[in-house]
């Protein structure tokens, strides 16, 4: 056995291929959308290889459809997409949260709305990838910030949502999609892919909606004679459909719980100099990058910057965020959209601190200069701010 890692230069979308294969998948539906087209045609090359299927549908609907099918069947399944495509996958993706199907979405995201901006960057899928089908359901969200963290957080999004029975989506962006950067794989024959966990009740007491102690139901393996039903009706652990208020709420309750219960084995973030931060910067994705050097100039300026990046998007880490914000008397959340995350930032901080937006939606990215320019003025809007360096 090779027990050596390799280092290889990887494109983001192929790096996110090449995990999702480490991890196990072993079905992609998915039709050709600009710019994560290069994970469907990684996968079309490397599955057939492995055994697995990679199917071309006639459009995102049916992608999302045959993925959540194939799931039921068996299979570690996945589709990718960008823009219009993910909100075509929105009813389905809404029934495999619903009936508790484990699948990744992998929403590359460009400048919109509508067909909007094809080739470019944009941040602006943020709301739709947490509210974006109908109704109150659960979902996670990865929003990676590099090459090598694409490969890592796809492969953990597998590892989610196995787990939890929940979709799971990476959220990236276009520029992180075509970058090319250096990924250390792991040693040959050390990687193990994730294993779906399945029932070993027997079978004439199997529920296929009870929930196990951690408050997730066991899946049957298909044609191991367990009898189900599936439907993206409300129902009972049965499976099959009520509307009796009673079950309807205990219901809810544990469907929505799957990551409130368990923030702890789902949430991820980073921070930069938070511990004494007074202005703190809130990013993700390819703006994260940005703020990270804004962050590095500002302290070397004298000014208390901090940032605090959530690779979980969804559920937000709001206990991380809460800390890191104890001593910033203000926030700046720098995206490309019109604001979307600073809304839930607001929510947090209750003005409380003052959280203010950087908004890009021209199809660029935010500089660094950018974002030192607002880090400098809001440190100058608060003239008795301590600066780096000075006594408590």
């Amino acid at each position: 056995m090779n027990t050596s890692t390799q280092l290889v230069n990887l494109q983001g979308n192929r790096a996110c291929a090449l995990a999702a294969i480490a991890a196990g998948c072993r079905f992609y539906a998915g039709y050709p959308i600009t710019p994560s087209t290069e994970i469907a045609e990684t996968m079309a090359a490397e599955l057939p290889k492995l055994g697995g299927v990679f199917i071309q549908m006639e459009d995102e609907i049916a992608s999302m459809a045959a993925v959540v099918g194939a799931a039921m069947g068996g299979a570690i399944a996945m589709t990718a997409t960008s823009g219009p495509g993910f909100s075509l996958k929105q009813e389905n993706l809404g029934y495999a949260s619903a009936a508790e199907i484990p699948c990744v979405v992998v929403n590359v995201m460009r400048g919109g709305p509508s067909t909007g901006m094809p080739t470019r960057p944009a941040q602006g899928d943020v709301m739709q990838a947490r509210w974006g089908t109908h109704g109150d359901h659960p979902i996670i969200v990865l929003t990676p910030a590099s090459v090598p963290e694409i490969h890592a957080q796809t492969r953990k999004a597998f590892e989610l949502s196995e787990r939890f029975r929940i979709p799971v989506v990476v959220l990236y962006d276009e520029v992180l999609g075509h970058l090319v950067e250096t990924v250390e794989l792991g040693a040959t024959g050390a990687v193990t892919p994730v294993e779906r966990r399945y029932t070993r009740a027997a079978r004439d007491s199997y529920q296929p909606y009870a929930p196990d102690e951690d408050g997730i139901p066991v899946m049957a393996r298909p044609g191991d004679g367990y009898r189900t039903h599936t439907t993206g009706l409300t129902h009972d652990t049965n499976g099959f459909p009520t509307q009796d208020s009673v079950r309807v709420a205990r219901i809810m309750e544990r469907l929505l719980g799957k990551t409130d219960r368990h923030r702890d084995a789902i949430e991820q973030w980073h921070c930069i100099e938070c511990d004494d931060a007074e202005v703190l910067v809130v990013a993700y994705g390819i703006s994260a990058r940005a703020a990270t050097h804004a962050v590095h100039t500002a302290r070397a300026r004298g000014i208390a910057a901090g940032l605090f990046r959530p690779i979980t998007l969804w559920p937000f880490p709001e206990r991380a965020f809460a800390h890191a914000t104890r001593h910033a008397h203000t926030v700046l959340v720098p995206e490309l959209n019109a604001g979307q995350l600073r809304l839930e930032i607001e929510r947090l901080c209750a003005h409380n601190p003052a959280v203010h937006g950087l908004h890009r939606l021209d199809g660029e990215t935010l500089t660094p200069a950018q974002i030192l320019a607002d880090i400098e003025r809001l440190a100058a809007s608060k003239p008795r701010m301590r600066r780096v360096g000075d006594s408590a």
